[in-house]
């Protein structure tokens, strides 16, 4: 199923080119295996939408567009540096770019009608699992959800009774671990899934000795899945394998990206945004004293304090073992610092703290070091959104989570996307969040 696209992409290239008399030589070669691997990588990172059961023609239709157009662009771009468009005729690559995507569409409809027929009439794997819990129950209505995976689950096998399993999903039971073995040659079985906690160890590896008198493939789901997980992969340390259960998404490349793209907004917004922020500055001095510029320590990466700068909006400059955080109508907010809190203004400066590196332009937001003292004692898992730099910015505030936290449910509920956020990050959700930023930042809901 992997080949399907980049096979089909490559096909048509040299069937657009006999169809258009082109001269077939080395240079299509080349074209053809960069597209290959290109195709390879995009489709292979995309939903696999078309597996499921119930696949419609219009997800077809959209995976094979958002696929194409990024293999597209990538191919242009490379172009554009390699010169290499230069050497095939324009009307050849044209039809090509336009007549591929319909192969591709035709393609997956051919190929989820055909894994269809196959599990329809018995072409499948046929599976165990070990063990009744959420995770294992999870799998199963996965494969029965993706016909395409060519599996069927043939039962559960648990030593435990039926009281014990998951609420509302109560499921019989073929037997017990020490039945399965007998089970699994008897019927062939090709495929076993062990879902048991870790504490389970003798009795698993008893089974997996039972079961080296099968030729069934076995797979272990381990329990660290019933955990909060955050980037959760598995890695190796200097050969020695282990899992990531709690990590921050900027290891690698992404922590290059992240970082080159805050340089980059933050140099271009202050170059934009510098005569506004001189005016800014130089109208809270006339009207109010004290300093322009108000500096509060907050924690950041790793949960280190840093200087966190932002235009002074209030009559106090609060940084001691209390912080009250402002509210509706607060007398110590000024005029000015008024319309820049309701307009976020006041936060222009932290753009200088990205240049620095303490913050990020997306992030969790920093809270005062008094409010972290506060809330790391109340809310489970509070101290993991500072596994990542803070931003001035952020998934829960584009979420209505902006402002004022008055009440400890709030806090839990900012808190909750804070920690979404490190799980799900990409460079598109930055660019999404940066968008939503400035519609709700233009309503001035919860800012005061």
């Amino acid at each position: 199923m992997r080949l399907l696209e980049p096979c089909v992409s490559v096909l048509m290239l040299y069937a657009v080119a006999l169809s258009t008399g082109s001269d077939i030589n080395g240079n299509y070669a080349v074209l053809a295996i960069i597209t290959f691997f290109i195709c390879s990588t995009v489709f292979g990172l995309s939903d696999q939408g078309h597996l499921l059961r119930d696949a419609k023609w219009h997800e077809f239709a959209r995976a094979v567009t958002v696929g194409w157009s990024i293999v597209a662009a990538v191919l242009l771009l490379l172009a554009q540096l390699t010169g290499l468009w230069s050497t095939f005729p324009t009307h050849t690559i044209v039809l090509w770019f336009a007549a591929t995507p319909v192969a591709l569409f035709g393609a997956q409809v051919l190929e989820h009608r055909i894994t269809l027929s196959m599990y329809k009439t018995g072409v499948v794997r046929s599976v165990l699992i070990v063990g009744v819990n959420e995770l294992a129950l999870k799998l199963a209505d996965r494969i029965a959800e993706h016909p395409g995976l060519l599996m069927q689950v043939d039962g559960f096998f648990d030593d435990r009774d039926l009281s014990r399993q998951p609420p509302g999903r109560q499921v019989p039971v073929l037997g017990s671990m020490t039945e399965l073995p007998a089970y699994a040659r008897k019927h062939n079985i090709s495929t076993i899934f062990i879902s048991q906690p870790i504490s389970a160890q003798p009795r698993i590896r008893k089974l997996l000795d039972d079961l080296q008198d099968t030729t069934a493939s076995i797979y272990f789901l381990p329990d660290i899945y019933v955990f909060d997980l955050i980037q959760a992969r598995f890695d190796n340390v200097a050969g020695v394998p282990v899992v990531a259960i709690c990590e921050t998404p900027f290891t690698g490349i992404n922590r290059a990206v992240k970082r080159i793209s805050d340089i980059v907004l933050a140099s271009v917004i202050l170059l934009m945004l510098l005569p506004v922020m001189l005016v800014i500055a130089l109208a809270i001095k006339l009207t109010s004293p004290g300093p322009a510029i108000f500096k509060q320590r907050r924690y950041g990466l790793d949960g280190e304090e840093i200087i966190v700068y932002k235009f002074r909006s209030m009559t106090v400059a609060e940084d001691g073992a209390k912080v009250t955080q402002a509210t509706r109508d607060d007398k110590r907010v000024t005029r000015i610092g008024a319309f820049l809190r309701r307009s976020s203004l006041d936060e222009l400066p932290q753009f200088f703290n990205v240049l620095q590196g303490r913050m990020s332009i997306v992030g969790p937001r920093p809270h005062a070091v008094a409010h972290n003292e506060l809330y790391r004692k109340q809310i489970k898992g509070y101290m993991l959104r500072h596994k990542v730099r803070p931003g001035i910015t952020g998934w829960a505030q584009v979420n209505g989570f902006r402002g004022e936290t008055e009440t400890l449910d709030k806090m839990e509920a900012r808190i909750s996307y804070d920690l979404d956020y490190l799980r799900r990050w990409s460079l598109a959700l930055d660019l999404w969040i940066i968008m939503r930023t400035i519609k709700v930042a233009l309503k001035r809901d919860n800012a005061y």
